[in-house]
């Protein structure tokens, strides 16, 4: 048990890097990686959770995610636009094998079904 807090507060810090380079960086989603910041920081530092939970930028979409299992309506459309976006490039003009833009496709759609499907808060 001694390894896995240092671990866990390892991962959140580089969680939490990698969200704020997705702030300026379109292709780097934030949430997702601000939500398992909180989670490795719940693991290591509930104080470290606490704050971003009370982040008044990053606090709400934290608490709907992990009180309701909430995506706001904004984030639902971004993710599926991305998605579709991503689709279409590498189906249109990806080197990739025709297979794999299938499989990526499948699996996307897969993904947008289940963000779609959570709750908007």
């Amino acid at each position: 048990m001694q390894v896995a807090r240092p671990f866990y507060l390892a991962l959140g810090w580089a969680a939490l890097a990698l969200g704020a380079v997705g702030l300026f960086l379109p292709i780097l989603p934030t949430t997702p990686f601000v939500i398992l910041a909180v989670w490795a920081f719940g693991k290591s530092s509930p104080a470290l959770a606490k704050r971003l939970r009370e982040h008044p930028s990053f606090g709400p979409m934290i608490r709907d995610w992990q009180d309701k299992g909430a995506i706001p309506l904004y984030g639902k459309i971004a993710a599926c636009t991305a998605m579709l976006v991503s689709g279409i490039y590498l189906v249109g003009f990806s080197v990739a094998p025709m297979w794999v833009a299938a499989l990526v496709c499948a699996i996307m759609a897969a993904v947008a079904a289940y963000v779609v499907s959570r709750p908007t808060p």
